[in-house]
């Protein structure tokens, strides 16, 4: 499941990326530095966006790219890769690792999901464009450099400002059943405390989708949320990072692992969606075990007392892996996803 990226001149109907790495991709050794985008704006006329990157080589082998902040809100990946890139040692390492701790790092710099230059979700601009905003060209550098080079992708993501999980690893279904089992093996190897096969509610334009339909391995996370890292979420991502490379073939050693609950989301019934907007009273915490018609949150009116809440109720039995973390819910927030326990 090796790929490589193309060494040739781009065809002339398809434009160059403006982006560039100032380190070598291809040079063994460990290397820091930044991609570079040109952005000129009212306080900076011929400047840049410098997203940092780290690339550990030694000789042959997979390469992995190991990713943060695809969402800016989201402090995990950032903290974990922080530490992999300052602590990994070349002469560990067979093949190559790289890594980005703020993929979105215009949206990471102002702690929001989303970039505050174009208003881009970097997991939804993907394939990009490299005649397109900020987060389009950082999709399309990513799409046609740099995946196509990878065996192994891990994006680690977490709930961020605004919802909050159990901490699990996760694969999605694929149509080609190999390359899925390659991946739940990947996930597996991870070894957060939940193992997750995820439905998401629309995959058009991730990251993930991008990175599966080139034939890569790849994981993604959530690992927690709020808006900010714990002592334990960020432990659960660095123990999984390395485990990762292990299972890659890139690190030596043993997987530190530990029990794993598998969980599955086989259809849209794991999702409830609030109609109502108003104060959230959490009914159920994370974790626990939920029946289909159990009430798992109510909403309060916000103006007015002596008026009954509104009650929202499981739609399938399971366990409670995420909720909405705010304490205020608007028209259409997801209030809880309930994953099955296998």
């Amino acid at each position: 499941m090796t790929g490589r990226a193309p060494t040739g001149p781009l065809t002339a109907d398809v434009k160059s990326n403006p982006a560039s790495c100032t380190i070598p991709l291809d040079r063994d050794g460990i290397h820091h530095g930044f991609l570079r985008l040109p952005h000129s704006r009212d306080d900076s006329a011929w400047g840049l966006v410098m997203i940092p990157i780290s690339v550990i080589r030694n000789g042959d082998g997979p390469t992995a790219i190991l990713t943060g902040a695809n969402h800016g809100d989201e402090y995990e990946g950032p903290v974990a890769l922080q530490h992999l890139a300052l602590e990994l040692d070349p002469a560990d390492v067979c093949g190559r690792v790289l890594i980005v701790p703020a993929f979105n790092y215009p949206a990471f710099r102002a702690g929001r999901r989303t970039s505050p230059i174009d208003g881009g979700n970097l997991n939804r601009a993907f394939p990009g464009r490299p005649d397109g905003s900020i987060t389009e060209i950082i999709a399309d550098y990513f799409q046609r450099t740099l995946i196509p080079q990878a065996d192994f992708v891990l994006d680690i993501h977490s709930g961020g400002k605004t919802l909050e999980f159990v901490p699990f690893a996760a694969a999605h279904i694929l149509d080609d059943k190999t390359q899925e089992a390659a991946c739940v093996a990947a996930m597996r190897a991870f070894n957060a405390p939940y193992s997750m096969m995820m439905l998401e509610i629309d995959s058009a334009g991730m990251y993930d989708t991008a990175v599966e339909d080139q034939g890569k391995v790849f994981v993604s996370t959530e690992l927690g949320g709020g808006g900010t890292p714990t002592a334990h979420t960020v432990g659960i991502a660095r123990k999984g990072v390395r485990n990762f490379l292990i299972h890659a073939g890139i690190l030596g050693g043993e997987p530190d692992s530990a029990e794993s609950t598998f969980l599955d989301m086989p259809d849209g019934d794991c999702y409830v969606f609030s109609e109502h907007a108003g104060l959230l009273d959490p009914v159920v915490d994370l974790g626990s075990a939920v029946a289909r018609d159990d009430v798992i949150a109510r909403i309060w009116p916000l103006d007015r007392t002596g008026v009954p809440p509104v009650e929202y109720t499981a739609r399938r039995d399971g366990i409670l892996a995420g909720r909405h973390f705010p304490g205020l819910v608007q028209v259409g927030d997801c209030l809880g996803v309930v994953g099955v326990v296998c």
